[in-house]
């Protein structure tokens, strides 16, 4: 195969297999497109939370509570911020506050999300490229049964308690593909869809014009991984949401998503029996063990992806 492996990834289960696949694939031979439709402004600072998890995870700094965070992580500066008056219900560690504080000085200092993403990156020790789907803003917003929200409000301050009608990305339209994203859509040769949620993660890539296109006609192999097991999410809310949409939480209607967009979907053993329906939609269906307890299954998985790839 030419060209290297284009992985699109948000949330933690998109960082984990990120980081399998980053075991297995030298860093000419991956690259990473991150979801930036979560990105807020917290205290003044740009905060990027799927490139952080991202980050941190590659960079072994993980909280491997949460999945998101840094490990070991205190929280003296929000506590004095809540004593100052400041709203404190997104939660922000100490040392993570650090790269936040960096992110926002490079910023300033007029460089794009991408040059920030890789300067961070590689002041972390991460050798393989993690790439913002866009440098331009674009915000996830969840209209739900209470009025619209910003993605963080419903994901963090309201618990995903809220029921959701809808789901859009404001400031799409007038977005383009970041320059390493644009350049490993033209490069690759196989695409991977981690196992992210589908609304709150790739459909914010797929909503920057002209991606959903690329991806369609992309001539190489393309592979999903159901973020579905068992009619459940393994994290986040996606099950919920998928209920609230009116679609059944399943690997079948998983696949119906990726109709177009993906060759094979790959699927947990406990959802074998569905492979004959998502078949009949003309996509290949894998049975292999997709829940990522530790780092062996991450690896393991990465490992499939990249049989199914042939890379």
């Amino acid at each position: 195969m030419t060209g290297p492996v284009l992985a699109l990834a948000g949330g933690v289960g998109g960082a984990k297999l990120a980081w399998g696949l980053a075991q297995i694939l030298a860093p000419e031979e991956l690259v990473i497109v991150v979801n930036t439709g979560d990105d807020a402004t917290f205290h003044g600072l740009h905060v990027s939370p799927d490139v952080d998890t991202v980050m941190y995870t590659l960079a072994g700094l993980a909280n491997p509570e949460t999945g998101w965070g840094v490990a070991g992580d205190s929280s003296q500066v929000l506590e004095m911020l809540a004593r100052y008056g400041a709203e404190t219900w997104f939660q922000l560690g100490d040392r993570d506050l650090a790269l936040h504080i960096r992110r926002t000085e490079l910023l300033g200092q007029g460089k794009t999300l991408s040059l920030a993403t890789q300067e961070l990156s590689r002041s972390l020790g991460i050798e393989h490229a993690i790439v913002p789907m866009t440098d331009d803003a674009v915000r996830t917003v969840v209209n739900t049964e209470e009025g619209e929200m910003p993605f963080q409000v419903y994901f963090v301050k309201h618990r995903c308690v809220p029921r959701v009608r809808s789901v859009t990305f404001a400031g799409a339209g007038e977005a383009g593909v970041s320059p390493g994203f644009d350049r490993a859509l033209n490069e690759a040769g196989a695409l991977v869809f981690c196992p992210s949620n589908l609304y709150l993660s790739i459909d914010p890539i797929l909503s920057i014009p002209g991606v959903r296109r690329r991806i369609a006609s992309f001539q190489g192999p393309r592979v999903a991984v159901s973020p579905i097991v068992g009619g459940e999410a393994v994290k986040g809310p996606l099950a919920k949401m998928m209920t609230e949409l009116g679609r059944e939480a399943t690997c079948t209607a998983v696949a119906r998503h990726y109709v177009g967009l993906c060759d094979v979907l790959v699927i947990d053993e406990a959802d074998g029996a569905s492979a004959a329906e998502i078949e009949a939609l003309g996509i290949r269906a894998d049975v292999t063990p997709t829940v990522m307890h530790g780092p062996e299954d991450r690896i393991k998985l990465a490992q499939r992806v990249r049989e199914l790839v042939g890379y």
